[in-house]
């Protein structure tokens, strides 16, 4: 409809054209749809490569993130264990100390 292309929304419901479905369509299926100008097919594909584009762009963003956090997780787990690590010898170490006393 932001594409003044309400004409083709009926047509679409009726075939249960959701945004999964909609990403899958090509000018082949799109003219199935009863989309017979090709100018607005043109329209309908424009606007999906631009979806997909920032489809694309948000996944790899998001991707990025996760990674970031894992090696965040990662960095922070070999800091524990080499606190755990310092104390286990500061412990060994008092030990010994007082056995060798």
């Amino acid at each position: 409809m932001s594409l003044n292309l309400e004409q083709y929304v009926s047509e679409f419901s009726a075939q249960n054209i959701n945004g999964e479905h909609l990403l899958q369509l090509d000018g082949s299926k799109l003219k199935a749809l009863g989309m017979t100008s090709s100018q607005d097919r043109a329209i309908i594909k424009k606007k999906l490569k631009e979806m997909k584009a920032s489809l694309e762009k948000a996944r790899k963003a998001q991707e990025k993130m996760e990674k970031q956090r894992e090696k965040l997780r990662k960095k922070e787990q070999e800091q524990l264990q080499r606190k755990s690590k310092k104390t286990d010898k500061s412990s060994t170490d008092a030990t010994e100390g007082t056995h060798e006393q």
